[in-house]
């Protein structure tokens, strides 16, 4: 691959990943949850999403969401095989998401247009990801990892890499996380509670998405 590829790649993550201040993180249990799920999030300000391969709905949900939800991007997350890379961009996902990387993955995504970004948790993973022409990653589990003072520290030794921390991340924390010159969103499931799934709280969705928007960075 060559270095024009490489700026290719980061240049398609980060034209998604400017879109979204905040990238919620979706398991969705029930298809039909699926669209008003998403058109509560985009309407809330938050149109790129993560739909995690955590569920027996999520393929059908990435198609529905993609087919149904006007301003929706729609990434797949939890992509732990090649298999599973096929499978979402089969499904129509804009961009996939894994919470670790393998040779396996680094390979299959050379030869997929859609967007991979591969998680990264220390200093070695991340010079693999660069080894193989990736410079953007997840960086998962976040908090777990040494949240913010990890990816301050990581600033230093590899200025062209940039972030999307994921994992323990909450609404006040996550206000950390985005002040970070080298984060471009933060990840998290604080704006879709359970609860609010199960009751089919649409509304108050909505509002928390909002509030996400609406909240800067110091």
């Amino acid at each position: 691959m060559t270095s024009i590829d490489h700026d290719n790649r980061a240049a398609a993550i980060d034209a998604i990943l400017a879109r979204a201040p905040v990238l919620p993180v979706l398991a969705i249990e029930r298809l039909d949850d699926a669209v008003p799920l998403a058109r509560a999030l985009v309407d809330g300000g938050l149109p790129v999403l993560e739909v995690t391969l955590r569920t027996p709905a999520a393929l059908a949900a990435i198609t529905r969401i993609t087919a149904e939800v006007g301003g929706a991007v729609v990434g797949a997350g939890t992509v732990l095989s090649p298999a599973d890379l096929d499978a979402v961009a089969a499904a129509g996902a804009a961009f996939a998401i894994s919470p670790g990387a393998t040779q396996a993955l680094y390979t299959a995504a050379e030869g997929q247009r859609m967007p991979w970004i591969p998680a990264i948790a220390t200093a070695s993973e991340l010079m693999r990801g660069l080894d193989h022409g990736h410079r953007r990653f997840k960086f998962f589990p976040a908090e777990a990892a040494g949240g913010v003072a990890a990816l301050n520290a990581l600033a230093g030794p590899f200025p062209q890499a940039r972030f999307c921390p994921t994992g323990g991340i909450d609404a006040t924390s996550a206000l950390r996380y985005r002040a970070l010159p080298n984060v471009m969103t933060v990840g998290g499931s604080w704006m879709v509670p359970r609860e609010a799934i199960e009751a089919r709280d649409w509304q108050r969705i909505t509002a928390l998405a909002r509030a996400c928007c609406a909240t800067q960075p110091p």
